[in-house]
């Protein structure tokens, strides 16, 4: 892939986090509670873990470092989550491209030091929102309300506009 691509691959994955954030913060407290069978948590949980998980991501990508925070960190707000996807996510399109095929890191791997590379975190930063974002689509379906269509066609129309 060129770097055009992953530049839209990550617009288009900030742009879903992002539309999703503001979907879901039109909740009620109690809604933003609900969980189904299969999911990760609570639609507050799952985008709390996104946030964070990004926080990592990207930080294993740009500096080799784990991401530090700390275990006792209070809850996330809805802002702070827009925060923290929007720099992740601007971060991530800007770092995307200058992955090398050989860029690795060191990951403990199940309590084993392993160098993973950094396309492979690429890949699971892109994999693991889309899982959690469409768990979440799936709790504000069962509450009764339309999700919002996250679809890269969608995504596609807004920015041809």
């Amino acid at each position: 892939m060129n770097a055009d691509t992953l530049t839209v691959l990550f617009r288009h994955h900030l742009w879903a986090n992002l539309c999703l954030l503001e979907h879901c913060a039109n909740l009620t407290a109690e809604q933003l509670e609900a969980r189904i069978a299969g999911s990760y948590g609570s639609i507050h949980e799952t985008l709390e873990h996104i946030a964070r998980s990004e926080q990592s991501y990207f930080s294993r990508i740009s500096t080799g470092q784990p991401y530090a925070h700390p275990e006792d960190a209070p809850r996330m707000s809805m802002q702070e989550m827009a925060a923290a996807l929007r720099q992740t996510g601007e971060g991530l399109i800007e770092w995307a491209p200058k992955v090398q095929a050989e860029d690795a890191v060191e990951v403990n791997w199940r309590g084993v030091p392993r160098q993973v590379p950094k396309s492979i975190i690429l890949t699971q930063v892109i994999n693991h929102a889309t899982e959690h974002r469409e768990q979440i689509k799936a709790i504000i379906t069962e509450l009764g309300i339309e999700p919002p269509d996250l679809q890269s066609w969608v995504y596609f129309g807004e920015i041809g506009r």
